[in-house]
């Protein structure tokens, strides 16, 4: 009978990129995929049944989630989808909110990884400088964050804010504002660069940038006091929480959403449909992020498949409409 190395060394691969091959085909190129596939198939490969007996029964790990706050529905919906993957391979996980305070991310990663097989770390808050001096040997992977020598699951913010752009622009906004988070997050530099570069290749957008604010409600509400100065018919929001904040400030200074301003937001936490008028958004696909970051934590890819991007897609709702002005 077949075994995985035989179909490894039949596709010219590790045994190990050819299980990731066959167990999580989105975590290996399509390219590899499938010679894998095809040698599997020529061979008559057949992968080991799951293991049997009660999870109890299993061998266990502990993997650590730390996050930059639970309060933020997106965290908590994240943290669910770790956990969800992190349970079926056996592992448990224990969570640690940092406040949204660099300092404090580092001091819990200090006392955590020693003790865990591994750690994801959200959206982390610390310097590039504080990623790249954490020890070699430590687990890491990073979610929506990016850095030398560690792996790393993200969405696709390029793609994502050309598609909110893009519909802005095919409804006939021309100025068009955003929101960002906050100062040296890097989520809202690679958001903003995305609108930057899709504004580039869209006939005659202005983008009017608000500036840096936090990533709440209350963000979103201080915001929507720049956005009403600046005579932009349209804005993107960094996320979702401050979209919904520039919904609720802008119906307060009776300006109609989506009469006179047009609101995206980024994520598609459940509050965007629990809003009115409901909010159109990039969704996130948070059951994929979580999975994709145990995998790289339990299952350590290849150096060239380190770096994953996941898709996302426009949501389109009630919030966004044709300027009237």
């Amino acid at each position: 009978m077949a075994t995985i190395r035989d179909v490894a060394r039949a596709a010219g691969v590790s045994p190990a990129t050819a299980s990731r091959a066959l167990a999580t085909p989105h975590r290996v190129s399509p390219e590899r995929r499938g010679r894998v596939e095809r040698a599997a198939l020529a061979l008559g490969y057949r992968p080991p049944s799951e293991p049997s007996g009660p999870p109890s029964a299993r061998p266990s790990r502990t993997v650590g989630v730390v996050v930059p706050d639970l309060g933020n529905p997106y965290f908590a919906a994240l943290v669910q989808a770790v956990q969800r993957r992190a349970r079926s391979a056996g592992a448990a996980v224990v969570v640690a909110d940092c406040e949204e305070d660099p300092r404090l991310e580092q001091e819990v990663l200090a006392g955590m990884t020693p003790t865990v097989a591994g750690v994801v770390l959200c959206s982390a808050r610390m310097s590039d400088r504080a990623l790249g001096a954490l020890p070699a040997q430590s687990r890491v992977v990073l979610v929506n964050r990016e850095a030398e020598q560690r792996a790393s699951v993200a969405v696709d913010n390029d793609d994502g804010m050309r598609q909110a752009l893009t519909h802005l622009h095919a409804l006939g906004h021309r100025r068009v504002a955003y929101a960002g988070g906050q100062w040296g997050s890097w989520s809202d530099r690679a958001r903003r660069r995305g609108l930057e570069t899709a504004a580039r290749d869209l006939a005659g957008v202005e983008l009017v940038p608000l500036g840096h604010f936090a990533t709440t409600f209350g963000g979103g509400v201080a915001a929507a006091d720049v956005l009403a100065a600046s005579g932009a018919t349209a804005v993107v929001a960094h996320n979702d929480l401050m979209a919904v904040g520039v919904l609720d400030r802008l119906r307060q200074r009776g300006i109609d959403v989506p009469g006179r301003v047009s609101v995206v937001g980024f994520d598609d936490v459940p509050a965007a449909t629990q809003v009115s008028p409901r909010l159109t958004t990039v969704a996130a696909p948070l059951a994929q992020l979580g999975a994709v970051a145990i995998d790289l934590l339990l299952d350590p890819p290849e150096e060239d498949e380190r770096v994953v991007t996941v898709p996302v897609a426009l949501q389109v709702r009630d919030s966004t409409a044709a300027p009237t002005t």
